[in-house]
């Protein structure tokens, strides 16, 4: 009886282990539906396949604080955000690399990269991964994180940093208005090669936060002269036509600065006042989450003194 019972059980067993791998394969199947390897992402020239949870990206324009502040896995960015500070805690170990680059990019084994579409050899840099074109400016500065997002399959958490960040910005715009007066203006400007330059409602140096964001108001002949290429050059000379009541100076600390201690930068109202904010050039350029979060919190600082 024992030895009829014996082979039995045994042929039991082995139907139990197989329904057992038979459903382990139907989970892993499913897992896998669910989770596939690639997406389909509508870029602005048209739809590219880009891993579903990208391990190694490449980024070759202004963007890398938009992928560092979304925890992206970087290997390799470009030297302008390479040398940003704001960025070097997320960059250790990330390769500075140019669309020129391509031995270098083809040994980092990218399986996504992301640059600007005036970039040189994207047909090349296509051929050793995806790659992820725009054109600055073409949409706006918030639509811009959420696609970089939607490129890196983060969507939500791209949309949950915009909400919050206009959340910010505007109940730190309001206390801004009531404590410098709804008709104070405001000017941002830079100095390279003895030139200086004001730009507009969107050309980084956190123009967007203080005009489109906040609704500062900026002076009437800044609006004028921005209003066709988003900056305007301008000799030192001119500048008090062009400086509003406060003064944001993006200031490069190799350049020349000397215009400072002339009488005429001096005599300005914005200078007597007190109200110029120089902030780091290097920290200021772009309008990337990362950028946007710091010039959010350079503005409550010296605007609101917190």
């Amino acid at each position: 009886m024992k030895k009829f019972l014996l082979p039995l059980f045994l042929l039991a067993f082995a139907l139990v282990l197989a329904a057992c791998g038979s459903d382990e394969a139907d989970t892993t199947s499913e897992k896998s539906a669910d989770s596939p390897e690639t997406i389909t992402y509508e870029s602005e020239n048209g739809p590219i396949e880009v891993p579903a949870n990208p391990q190694r990206v490449i980024i070759l324009s202004t963007y890398g604080g938009d992928a560092v502040a979304l925890g992206a896995p970087l290997v390799g960015i470009d030297s302008w955000s390479k040398s940003n500070p704001n960025f070097q805690d997320a960059l250790e170990g990330v390769e500075e690399v140019s669309e020129n680059d391509l031995e270098k990019i083809l040994e980092l084994d990218p399986d996504l990269i992301i640059g600007s579409s005036t970039m040189n050899n994207i047909d090349k840099l296509n051929e050793i991964a995806p790659t992820v074109t725009y054109t600055y400016g073409k949409i706006g500065y918030l639509k811009q994180h959420l696609e970089i997002g939607k490129a890196l399959n983060k969507e939500k958490e791209a949309q949950a940093w915009i909400d919050d960040f206009q959340k910010r910005a505007k109940e730190a715009g309001e206390e801004i208005h009531a404590k410098i007066g709804e008709d104070a203006t405001v000017s941002v400007i830079e100095n390279f090669d003895k030139q200086i330059y004001v730009f507009g409602d969107n050309w980084g140096r956190g123009t967007e936060i203080l005009y489109q964001e906040m609704g500062l108001n900026m002076p009437e002949k800044v609006k004028e002269m921005t209003e066709n290429d988003g900056y305007y050059m301008l000799s030192q000379e001119v500048l008090p036509e062009y400086a509003g009541d406060y003064l944001i100076f993006s200031k490069d600390g190799t350049q020349d600065n000397s215009f400072q201690e002339t009488e005429l930068y001096k005599n300005m109202p914005a200078v007597k006042n007190g109200n110029v904010f120089e902030a780091e050039a290097q920290a200021f350029y772009f309008n990337d989450a990362r950028t946007l979060d710091f010039q959010l919190d350079f503005f409550i600082e010296h605007f609101l003194n917190k």
